[in-house]
């Protein structure tokens, strides 16, 4: 509990500030902003009141504690031990919630994966790691949606991408980020032997708005072209897939996954507007690195987790040590302990 960096004041003085802004004559002039500083000024003082409210009750127990120590009062000392049990685990769950300060934690997310080199394999990794997240998905109660999917050779994917909704999904998810390393007896080799299998997760944040990201029309080459995938025959005999191409930053997205080229391209846009998004927050991940003094790994060389199969079965995120000998529960979608012991060492970062 030693990482809880909570301010309660300067987010009581966020809350007063915003209120003042609401009450300006011309706040609605601005439908969106306005409902953005409505959304944010309800979170924050939800969040506020529960702190105060922890306070409160943690004076309340000392008060307990004083007098049952004054009295000797073995029953009140015992009720007072099982209220400070339940204060802990309260303390736990809000502390938590602190890994939800970044600017885009209380997103959507798109999830992208994408299969190393090593072909049939790695494709087949892909695949593996998109069930997992699809599960852990269901198991959240997350709507998931795949946009766009490109199918391996012989077996696996090659690429896929997944809108997924909820609250706080992309603060949950970001900590996907990065590559993720298989190790087992491979299914695809003849002589059984063990492989080594590479995929890459990116994690965006969606767009809350169109005028969040400005796109000019000009900037895009839209390609129309026939579905190879998902979305039976109607899809392959018109051309309702859509490539996107944004000239000023090279960024190439596609969407096939829908029946009607309409929405295939609404698909497209958000997985562009989520890209920009994230351009702008690697400008500004290199800008504090490089006066920090630290180095930036490339998204390739950033492996952050591996799953071990064979000779044992492990589970293991390099970067807090976390580990797990349930491999087989962890590809079904049980994500939680590994993604909560990662936020947790991310809270300074976000409050800084």
């Amino acid at each position: 509990m030693s990482w809880c960096v909570f301010d309660v004041a300067k987010i009581e003085a966020e809350a007063a500030s915003l209120e003042e802004r609401s009450s300006a004559p011309d706040f609605w002039n601005d439908p969106q902003s306005a409902q953005d500083v409505m959304k944010r000024l309800s979170s924050i003082r939800a969040r506020a009141a529960t702190w105060r409210g922890f306070e409160s009750k943690i004076g309340e127990l000392l008060e307990l504690v004083d007098l049952a120590e004054a009295e000797g009062d073995d029953a009140t000392a015992a009720d007072v031990a099982g209220d400070a049990a339940a204060l802990e685990q309260q303390l736990d769950d809000l502390e938590f919630e602190l890994t939800f300060s970044g600017p885009y934690d209380d997103r959507n997310a798109i999830l992208a994966i994408h299969a190393g080199a090593g072909g049939t394999e790695s494709q087949d990794w892909a695949q593996m790691l998109l069930r997992m997240y699809l599960r852990w998905c269901e198991q959240r109660r997350f709507p998931a949606e795949v946009i766009d999917l490109m199918p391996g050779e012989e077996a696996g994917i090659k690429s896929a991408t997944i809108e997924i909704s909820g609250e706080h999904a992309y603060g949950y998810l970001k900590s996907e980020r990065g590559v993720h390393r298989l190790v087992r007896l491979s299914p695809f080799d003849s002589e059984n032997k063990r492989h080594t299998s590479f995929a890459l997760v990116e994690v965006l944040p969606e767009a809350s708005d169109a005028a969040e990201v400005k796109i000019n029309p000009d900037d895009l080459r839209v390609d129309v072209y026939r579905a190879s995938g998902h979305g039976g025959q109607n899809v392959q005999k018109n051309s309702t897939a859509i490539r996107i191409t944004h000239l000023p930053s090279g960024i190439v997205v596609t969407c096939q996954n829908e029946r009607s080229q309409g929405r295939n391209r609404e698909s497209a846009m958000r997985v562009l507007e989520a890209r920009l998004i994230e351009i702008e927050l690697q400008k500004a991940a290199e800008l504090q690195a490089k006066i920090k003094g630290e180095h930036v790994s490339a998204g390739w060389a950033n492996q952050i987790r591996s799953y071990v199969l064979h000779p044992y079965k492990m589970v293991k995120d390099h970067r807090t040590a976390y580990e797990t000998s349930d491999a087989a529960g962890v590809l079904e979608g049980d994500l939680d302990p590994i993604i909560k012991a990662y936020l947790k060492t991310t809270v300074g970062e976000n409050l800084a």
